[in-house]
């Protein structure tokens, strides 16, 4: 990602998906204290966390939704930066707090939203729709073969007692896809990818940003995009390719090499596109 956007000295970079805050510290550093580093992230705690840990650092955290990005620089004064990070998805930091639900095996609330003070939780979801529904859900955003029959089960299941943490939707997936489909994925994977997108609307908080993000670069200025399924990587191909006014730079998309993963096995399905803004 560094090595892609090549941040320098001064300038003034978004990173639109603050996280942990590992992004915007490497960016923040090499832009100095003549730059800025703009994090946004929907999860208050990001924002709580990145206050107090990146004092001292040119970092200034938003609570903002990164399709907003637009009214956010006005509200800095600002109408183009130099560059564009995202790395959509969620965070180690998400997934490691039993009480957002975002690990399978979690005891905590169903919750799966990135801000939890908008919207439902997924327990919520998964109680009052129709099998349809839910079945049709499952498959569109997780892509997920076994939809109908885990559908199926949750109403079963739900008709009797409420699902209200992800452990017992865990447990319940895992019965319902063969072992011999299982390989290294766990089978409640897809399932919980599904309702997470379908809880924080993020497929279209995607498009939105990818139309907007090109008013907010200036001229050959950089856009990273990291992408972990294949719903989100087509989105940002489609768009690099078809809008004017990109220029795309990776023609097909940057992997993690074998070390990286040793690393951090989490960034074993990451894909990273680049363009740049074009100057018609």
């Amino acid at each position: 990602m560094i090595d892609w956007l090549a941040p320098k000295p001064g300038q003034v970079i978004v990173d639109g998906t603050l996280g942990g805050g590992g992004h915007a510290r490497a960016l923040a550093e090499r832009v100095g204290i003549d730059g800025r580093v703009i994090g946004l992230d929907r999860d208050p705690d990001a924002i709580a966390r990145a206050i107090t840990e990146f004092n001292g650092l040119p970092l200034k955290p938003i609570h903002a939704n990164f399709c907003d990005l637009p009214e956010v620089l006005a509200a800095e004064g600002l109408e183009k930066v130099d560059a564009i990070l995202l790395d959509v998805g969620i965070s180690s930091d998400q997934l490691a707090d039993g009480d957002r639900g975002f690990s399978f095996q979690s005891e905590g609330p169903l919750d799966l939203r990135m801000d939890p003070m908008k919207g439902d939780p997924a327990w919520r979801l998964i109680e009052r729709l129709s099998e349809k529904h839910l079945a049709d859900l499952i498959y569109e955003f997780g892509e997920e073969r076994f939809s109908r029959r885990i559908a199926r089960k949750v109403v079963e299941t739900r008709r009797k007692s409420p699902i209200l943490t992800s452990h017992q939707l865990a447990e319940l997936v895992r019965k319902c896809v063969p072992s011999g489909r299982r390989q290294n994925l766990d089978p409640a994977t897809r399932t919980f990818q599904a309702l997470r997108i379908a809880v924080n609307d993020e497929l279209r908080s995607l498009d939105i940003a990818l139309r907007r993000i090109p008013d907010c670069l200036h001229p050959h200025g950089r856009v990273a995009i990291i992408s972990f399924h294949s719903l989100e990587d087509r989105r940002v191909k489609v768009a690099f390719r078809d809008d004017n006014r990109y220029e795309v730079l990776t023609k097909k998309p940057v992997r993690p090499s074998d070390a990286e993963i040793a690393r951090n096995p989490r960034c074993r399905s990451g894909r990273l596109r680049v363009a740049a803004r074009a100057n018609s």
